[in-house]
């Protein structure tokens, strides 16, 4: 398979969506096949974030199973 330069070009990584269009309001998830280490390092005056707080570099989380991305 030709690499496409997309996520899920990248082995043991799954991703799923769904979206609601009543609601304007969708949801990608992303899963790995074995559990990873995982950080985040967000940049800008005003990001949306919520709950990454946990995955500041100096707080590298152990493990995770999947990510959600909610918009």
């Amino acid at each position: 398979m030709t690499p496409r330069n997309l996520i899920t070009d990248v082995a043991g990584v799954l991703v799923s969506n769904a979206d609601d269009a009543r609601l304007v309001s969708g949801v990608t998830a992303i899963i790995f096949e074995e559990p990873r280490v995982a950080s985040v390092d967000i940049r800008g005056g005003a990001p949306g974030t919520r709950q990454t707080d946990r995955l500041e570099p100096h707080r590298t989380v152990e493990r995770i199973d999947n990510l959600e991305l909610y918009g």
